[in-house]
C-alpha cells in the first residue's frame, strides 16, 4: 500500500500593532539579512558632507537593533539611536556599546544637545501612523539639529502603492528555515496604508507563520514636501543608495535629504 506523505503541520499566530517586532526581536536581523547597512549609511555620509554641515553627532530614529549606527560609529560619528521597543535597544547596545540608545517615540523625542544629522531608514518615517503625528515628527527632529543640520529619510508615495506588489527572502538560522514577506497596501483615499509582514519558521517538519499589520501615514511626495518645506531645504533623489541622483517623479520610492533652514 502507497502512503500519501505527511503534510508538515503549520500554526498561524495572528500578532498585533508592534508584537511582532517586540516577539521577534532575535529574529529581526534575519528578517532584514537582505539589506546592504553599509551602502546605506555610507550614502548619507555622502549627503551629509553635499548638503549638511558635515558634523558628526548623528541620530537615527527607529533604530532596530542598530546596525545603521554601527556604519556610522565605524565612519567616526558619535552616533546615537531611539526605538520604542526595548527589545531591540537591548541587542542594539550589545551590538554598539559605544553609543546611547534610548527608549522614546520618535514623533515626541527630546536630545541632551543639537545634531548634525539625524536619520531614518527603511521607510520608518511611515511609522508616525498619522499625518498629525508625522507633522509633529517633523517639527522633532526640526528642533534637535543645529541650523544646517540634514535629515535624511526614504518614503513611499501612497498614490504610486501596488497593493499587488511584495518582497520575500530566505534565511537559515541554526535548525530553521524562515521565509519573510512584506507589502504595502493603501485602499485609495485618505492618509491610512499598512504594511503587511510575515515571517514563516519551519523546523523538523513543523511550520509557523506570523501574520502582522502595523497601520503607517500615507502621504504623496507632493503632500510630503510641502510638510518639511517650512522647516527645510528639501532635496528628493532617486532611491539608490549607490548613486546621487534627482527624483524622476516617477518612481513611487524616493530619498528625501533636509537641510534645516
Amino acid at each position: 500500500m502507497i502512503r500519501a506523505p505527511k503534510s508538515p503541520l503549520i500554526l498561524q499566530v495572528i500578532m498585533p500593532g508592534n508584537a511582532l517586532y517586540t516577539d521577534l526581536s532575535g529574529y529581526y536581523d534575519l528578517m532584514c539579512a537582505d539589506i546592504d547597512y553599509q551602502t546605506q549609511s555610507q550614502c548619507i555620509q555622502r549627503l551629509q558632507q553635499l548638503f549638511g554641515n558635515a558634523g558628526k553627532h548623528h541620530l537615527d530614529l527607529a533604530c532596530g537593533t542598530g546596525p545603521h549606527v554601527r556604519h556610522f560609529i565605524d565612519a567616526g560619528y558619535q552616533s546615537s539611536g531611539l526605538d520604542i521597543n526595548q527589545p531591540m535597544l537591548d541587542r542594539a547596545m550589545l551590538r554598539c556599546p559605544e553609543a546611547r540608545f534610548s527608549m522614546q517615540d520618535m514623533c515626541s523625542f527630546k536630545v541632551a544637545e543639537p545634531l548634525d544629522l539625524i536619520t531614518c531608514f527603511l521607510y520608518s518615517i511611515h511609522y508616525s501612523a498619522g499625518i498629525d503625528r508625522l507633522k509633529a515628527c517633523i517639527a522633532s527632529v526640526h528642533g534637535a539639529l543645529k541650523r544646517g543640520g540634514l535629515f535624511c529619510f526614504n518614503a513611499v508615495d501612497k498614490n504610486l502603492i501596488d497593493n499587488h506588489s511584495f518582497v520575500s527572502h530566505s534565511a537559515r538560522h541554526e535548525n530553521s528555515l524562515f521565509n519573510f514577506s512584506s507589502a504595502w497596501h493603501y485602499h485609495g483615499t485618505g492618509s491610512q496604508q499598512s504594511l503587511k509582514l510575515s515571517i514563516q519558521r519551519t523546523m523538523a517538519g513543523e511550520t509557523q507563520v506570523w501574520h502582522d499589520e502595523h497601520p503607517m501615514v500615507a502621504v504623496g511626495f507632493a503632500e510630503l514636501q510641502a510638510l518639511l518645506q517650512p522647516y527645510f531645504e528639501v532635496h528628493v533623489l532617486e532611491h539608490d543608495y549607490s548613486m546621487i541622483n534627482p527624483w524622476d517623479r516617477q518612481s513611487g520610492n524616493a530619498l528625501f535629504a533636509c537641510v534645516k533652514i
